[in-house]
């Protein structure tokens, strides 16, 4: 089975085709931005009406739309009653029509993506492309998905209760990791942190029975979730400290990542990686044992492990001169994170150590206290400076003290005197901050000067 036309997607979906039904989209894209030519164009209703784009997707060479109603465009359309609906349904019916041997998923507070792709280079498997982690993107990747594939790894990402729910709806998992259970998104929980914690456990409750799900030993809501009535049907995999898997002579090697021996109950295996940082190590520990509790061979794991390297903004590395490097973790921003990409730095190469950093969102009523925090125990781990920009960038200087620098936008971060041309040349430089701050213009900044 090849990918689908769209009269073999028809009759699997319903509605109707206008056109040459025999077109064989190589991808679904939701943004004529990014639109590849040979794509088809899916029109969703958002902020922003999709259908009053599907003209200029044309142009950029789709190969067909799905719409809600047929438009007066010469391009095959795909019609059905509501796009959203069908393009979920999509992604669903592909997966279960090439159903891989085992399907992962993954989430997590902290470090979902490095985890995802430590994950699929440990059992050689396909995964979800970048950060398509959500209720468009996910099924828009898996909508074609490659058939006669032996493992699949889903990236799953919420930020409100149900939503890993209905992600496991549309792709049934067969196993998963759960990364760190932390404090992201939790001005949305009523009930706090067991809030997240019950949303990032409907992975586990997802996964088909005789599933096994990995997490870290050391997470208490991790082994919460473990003991819970709806957990049961899984096997929970501790890692770590006191367990038949678990890590173990940590070494870093600067700018070059890391190495351990991942400890299993056949003995331990030595595994080195790209990635820099403690954290990285804790999630090639947590993707490396389950690969190897489920049969994968821990040789082909460890190499699979050593082949991954940075992407931008989630811990790529760059020389500066004078001695100096950037660690851009620009991505997105949690304390946990934070803290994590911290010890990172500190364990690299170079003069001065200072973050840049755009303040964290979606932290409700505590953001104030959150943000303090975070700066004081950026000081306690030993930075030298912090360059903060954004609506909580004076808490984080407040708890910070001296030596942190607060603005309140990119633009007054960029030209005070004060501001990024003050760090010192030869410093290591880490720089993260919310989705919202993009603070990857702070990294090319860095970069050009």
């Amino acid at each position: 089975m090849s990918l689908w036309s769209l009269f073999q997607a028809a009759s699997q979906l319903g509605g109707e085709i206008v056109g040459d039904g025999s077109v064989v989209p190589t991808s679904l894209s939701l943004d004529t931005r990014t639109l590849e030519p040979g794509a088809c164009f899916v029109a969703l209703r958002a902020e922003r009406d999709g259908h009053d784009f599907a003209v200029q997707a044309a142009k950029r060479g789709a190969a067909a739309l799905l719409v809600d109603h047929q438009l007066p465009i010469d391009c095959p359309q795909f019609v059905v009653p509501d796009t959203l609906v069908a393009l979920q349904q999509w992604g669903q019916a592909r997966l279960a029509a090439v159903r891989p041997k085992t399907v992962f998923g993954v989430t997590g507070s902290v470090g979902k993506t490095s985890t995802k792709e430590l994950l699929a280079a440990a059992v050689g498997g396909w995964k979800t492309p970048g950060n398509r982690n959500n209720l468009l993107g996910l099924p828009e990747a898996l909508a074609t998905l490659p058939e006669g594939l032996g493992s699949a790894v889903l990236e799953m990402g919420m930020s409100t209760p149900g939503e890993i729910r209905r992600l496991t709806g549309i792709a049934p998992l067969d196993a998963g990791v759960i990364t760190l259970v932390g404090t992201a998104h939790i001005e949305n929980f009523s009930h706090g942190q067991q809030g997240i914690a019950e949303a990032k456990g409907e992975l586990v409750a997802g996964l088909n029975s005789g599933g096994v799900w990995a997490h870290l030993a050391s997470d208490p809501w991790c082994r919460w979730i473990a003991a819970q009535p709806w957990a049961a049907h899984v096997e929970a995999l501790p890692v770590g400290e006191g367990e038949a898997f678990g890590w173990e002579a940590v070494e870093s090697l600067g700018v070059a990542g890391g190495a351990f021996r991942l400890r299993t109950p056949s003995g331990s295996v030595p595994v080195r990686i790209q990635l820099p940082g403690e954290h990285q190590i804790r999630n090639a520990a947590l993707a490396s044992a389950l690969a190897i509790r489920l049969g994968y061979g821990a040789e082909q794991v460890a190499l699979g492990l050593s082949r991954v390297t940075p992407e931008p903004g989630r811990g790529r590395l760059h020389p500066l001169p004078g001695g100096g490097c950037l660690l851009d973790e620009t991505y997105n921003a949690s304390s946990d994170s934070i803290l994590a990409c911290a010890r990172a730095l500190l364990q690299l190469p170079g003069g001065e150590s200072a973050a840049v950093l755009g303040s964290m969102r979606e932290l409700g009523p505590d953001a104030p206290r959150i943000h303090r925090e975070t700066g004081t125990a950026l000081k306690g781990l030993g930075l030298s400076g912090l360059w903060a920009y954004g609506d909580h960038a004076g808490e984080y200087a407040e708890g910070f003290g001296p030596g942190a620098f607060a603005f309140p936008d990119f633009d007054a971060l960029r030209d005070a005197a004060s501001g990024l041309s003050a760090i010192p040349s030869g410093a290591r430089i880490l720089v993260k901050g919310s989705r919202f701050w993009r603070a990857e213009r702070a990294v090319d900044w860095l970069l050009a000067h």
